[in-house]
C-alpha cells in the first residue's frame, strides 16, 4: 500500500525545549566569562574551531526548526481553525461538550481524550499514554487528576483511563453509529499548542491499513498534532469515532483517521461497558 499514516512527530513542546536549554547554555557561559574578566581571571578557552562549526551548525537547525514550528502554529490553516473553533464554540452543544474534553499529559507526551461517564471513565489513543510512568488528566472546569491505566490495545491504537470522580462531566456515545460517506462530523480536542479546538469536516470512505484486521474510516477535516484521542461526534453530537492519526491517500490528499466507537467497544473490559450502559 503506498499510502502512509503517522501518529505523533517530535511536538513542538520538544523542540522549544531544545532552543531554550541551547540558550540558558549560552547565557551562562558568557555570564562566567564576564566574571572572570572583572576579576583578571584567566578567561574560558574557547572550544576548538571544528567544534565551535559544529555548534554553530547545531544552533541553525534548531533556529530553522523553531522557524518552521512558528510557521506550523501560526500558519493560515491554523489561524483558520482557530476561527472555526470560535464560531463552533458559540453552541451551547458544543459548549457542553467541551467540559468533557481532556488534556492528557505524561512525562514525556501530550493528547487529547474524553469522558464518558460520571465515575471517571476516559478514553484516548494507546500511543498517548505508551510507556507512560504516570499519567494526568485536566479537565477544562472540572479539575486534575492522576489516571490509571485500565485497558489498552495496541492492535486499534486505543485505550481506557479511571479517574477517582463520581461527577465528571461527560460525552454520550453513539448506540448505533452510522458511517455515511460525507456526513458532516464535528470534533474537539488539544492540537498544537491550543487547548479545546472545535472543528469540522467530513466523513470519508473507510480503509483497512497495514496491520489492522479492522476497517478505520478517513475525514477530510484539520487534523494537527495533538488531535490524537480526540472525539468525532454525529449531527446529534454523539460520539462515533476517535481520530488517532493522520494520512497521505492517493487521491484524497492529507486526511485525518477515526477509529469506530464500536470497534473499541467490542474489546472493551464488562465493566467499562456496563458504566457506559448505566449513563
Amino acid at each position: 500500500m503506498n499510502d502512509n499514516y503517522n501518529k505523533e512527530p517530535l511536538s513542538e513542546e520538544e523542540f522549544l525545549e531544545l532552543v531554550l536549554q541551547e540558550q540558558e547554555k549560552a547565557l551562562a557561559e558568557a555570564k562566567e566569562e564576564r566574571r572572570r574578566r572583572a576579576q583578571g581571571q584567566a578567561t574560558i578557552k574557547r572550544k576548538p574551531f571544528r567544534i565551535r562549526i559544529v555548534a554553530y551548525v547545531a544552533a541553525f537547525v534548531l533556529l530553522i526548526n523553531a522557524l518552521a514550528l512558528f510557521l506550523e502554529v501560526y500558519s493560515i490553516p491554523a489561524v483558520d481553525f482557530m476561527k472555526a473553533s470560535a464560531t463552533l464554540s458559540q453552541q451551547q452543544p458544543i459548549q457542553e461538550a467541551k467540559e468533557a474534553i481532556v488534556e492528557i499529559r505524561s512525562e514525556n507526551s501530550k493528547g487529547t481524550g474524553f469522558s464518558v461517564s460520571a465515575d471517571g471513565w476516559i478514553i484516548t489513543n494507546e500511543h498517548v499514554i505508551d510507556h507512560a510512568l504516570s499519567l494526568t488528566v485536566a479537565f477544562p472546569s472540572h479539575g486534575i487528576y492522576e489516571a490509571e491505566v485500565v485497558a489498552s490495545f495496541p492492535h486499534i491504537d486505543s485505550a481506557i483511563l479511571k479517574i477517582d470522580t463520581t461527577d465528571a462531566p461527560f460525552v454520550s456515545l453513539a448506540s448505533a453509529p452510522t458511517y455515511i460517506e460525507e456526513a458532516p462530523i464535528t470534533f474537539i480536542g488539544n492540537p498544537l499548542s491550543f487547548s479545546m479546538i472545535a472543528n469540522k469536516g467530513v466523513l470519508k470512505e473507510p480503509i483497512l491499513l497495514e496491520d489492522w484486521s479492522s476497517a478505520v474510516y478517513m475525514i477530510d477535516a484539520p487534523v494537527y498534532k495533538g488531535n490524537s484521542g480526540s472525539p468525532v461526534f454525529n449531527e446529534n453530537m454523539d460520539v462515533i469515532g476517535i481520530i488517532f492519526a493522520t494520512m497521505s491517500h492517493r487521491s484524497l490528499g492529507k486526511v485525518g483517521l477515526l477509529i469506530p466507537i464500536e470497534t473499541l467497544l467490542n474489546v472493551a473490559p464488562a465493566n467499562f461497558v456496563e458504566a457506559i450502559q448505566l449513563q
